[in-house]
C-alpha cells in the first residue's frame, strides 16, 4: 500500500511534568498505514522538549503566543506555510485553539486543513459554563461558582462543604480543604491564567477519562476509556489502564451525538462509589495521552487527519482492554548550536 505523503504542522510539544499532545500525536502519525508524512514542530519555547527529540520534527518553527494576538500567530503560520506547504495543521493546547478556530476559514483558503471544533461547541463547554452544559444534554455535573474576587471564597461554605476543587479556565486545579488553602489557589490561578476562576463541588470517586473523536456529525469515529494509576501533583496522568466500561462508552456517544462534537477531545469523569458519573470538564482536544490509545488498536492521531483531509474513516469500536501507560522522564543531551538556532533564528 502506497502511503499518501503529506506536510503536518504540530503544536503542543511541551513534553514536561504538564505536558502537551504533540509529541504522543506525532508518534501516532509515525505509525500511520496511511501516511508518508514530513512533520513540522511548532513551538512556543524555545526549552519545549520536541524540539530536541531525535528523529521527531522534520523542521521547527517558533511561533508568537496567542496572547499577542490572533492576526500576528496566524501571519507567522502563513509564512511558515510558504516555506513548508502544510496540507494539515493539529493545534493541541487549550489556549490556542481560539485563535485557530476563529481562522479556520482563512487558513482553508491557503491549502491548510484543519478538523476543529466550532465556536458553539468551544464556548459551552467551557469550565465556567459546564452547569448550563450538564443541564442542557442531561448529565450530572458538579455543582460550581465562577469566581472574579477573593471575597467569594467566604461564600463557599454556605454552597459546599470542603474540600472543594479550585480550577483556572484552561489549565491547573487545586484541592483546597480549607478557606486559606482555597485563597492560595485562586491567585495561584488568577494570576496565570487571569478570571474566572472556578470553584467546583469536590464528588468523591474515581476519576476515570476517555479520549473520544467526533466526526462533526454526530458520529464517533473512536474513544478508549481508561483509569489515571499515576496522578501529579498537576494532576496529571503519569500512568494508566484502559477500561472495559459501556456506561462511560455510552455516555461518550451520546454527547457527541447531540453536540455534533467535531475533532477530538477528553472527557474527565469522577465515577462514585454508587456507579454514578460526573463529568467535571471536557478538554476540547487529543489529551497527552494520546498514544494509549494508538497502542490499544486506535490510531486516533492517523483519524484525526484523515478527517481534516476530507476522506472517508471508519468508525473504530474496538479497543484492547487492560492496555497500560508509563511515562517517565529522559534526559537528552544535545548541542547548545540547536539551542542557539530556535532562539536567534526562530526556527532550525
Amino acid at each position: 500500500m502506497n502511503k499518501q505523503k503529506i506536510t503536518l504542522a504540530v503544536t503542543g510539544l511541551n513534553n514536561t511534568d504538564n505536558p502537551g499532545a504533540g509529541v504522543p500525536f506525532i508518534r501516532g502519525i509515525k505509525e500511520s498505514e496511511a501516511f508518508d508524512a514530513r512533520i513540522i514542530g511548532l513551538v512556543y519555547e524555545n526549552l519545549e522538549p520536541g524540539i530536541y527529540m531525535e528523529n521527531l520534527c522534520d523542521r521547527i518553527f517558533q511561533i508568537p503566543y496567542p496572547s499577542s494576538g490572533s492576526d500576528e500567530l496566524i501571519e507567522r503560520i502563513e509564512n511558515i506555510h510558504q516555506q513548508e506547504h502544510i496540507d494539515v495543521l493539529i493545534p493541541n493546547l487549550d489556549a490556542e485553539l481560539f485563535s485557530f478556530m476563529k481562522n479556520e476559514g482563512r487558513l482553508r483558503s491557503r491549502g491548510i486543513q484543519t478538523f476543529l471544533p466550532n465556536l458553539k461547541q468551544f464556548q459551552e463547554r467551557e469550565k465556567d459554563k459546564l452547569p448550563e452544559f450538564g443541564k442542557k444534554y442531561d448529565i450530572k455535573v458538579p455543582g460550581s461558582i465562577n469566581m472574579s474576587t477573593l471575597g467569594q471564597i467566604k461564600d463557599l461554605e454556605d454552597k459546599y462543604n470542603y474540600p472543594v476543587m479550585i480550577k483556572g479556565q484552561f489549565y491547573d486545579a487545586y484541592v483546597a480543604h480549607n478557606e486559606e488553602q482555597a485563597k492560595q489557589a485562586f491567585h495561584t490561578i488568577a494570576s496565570k491564567w487571569g478570571f474566572p476562576v472556578i470553584a467546583q463541588e469536590f464528588v468523591k470517586g474515581t476519576e476515570v477519562n476517555v479520549i473520544a473523536l467526533g466526526d462533526g456529525k454526530g458520529n464517533t469515529i473512536a474513544a478508549v476509556p481508561m483509569r489515571k494509576q499515576y496522578i501529579t501533583d498537576k494532576g496529571k496522568a503519569w500512568g494508566g489502564i484502559t477500561l472495559a466500561d459501556e456506561k462511560m462508552m455510552e455516555l461518550t456517544r451520546s454527547i457527541i451525538s447531540k453536540t455534533k462534537w467535531k475533532g477530538g477531545m477528553e472527557l474527565e469523569l469522577i465515577k462514585t462509589n454508587g456507579g454514578e458519573y460526573y463529568l467535571i470538564e471536557i478538554n476540547p482536544r487529543v489529551p497527552a495521552w494520546v498514544y494509549l490509545a494508538v497502542g490499544a488498536g486506535q490510531n486516533i492521531p492517523e483519524a484525526l487527519v484523515k478527517l481534516a483531509l476530507g476522506m472517508d474513516v471508519q468508525a473504530m469500536t474496538k479497543y484492547k482492554i487492560g492496555k497500560m501507560f508509563v511515562r517517565y522522564s529522559y534526559d537528552a543531551i544535545v548541542d547548545l548550536e540547536k539551542f542557539a538556532a530556535i532562539s536567534m533564528n526562530k526556527e532550525i
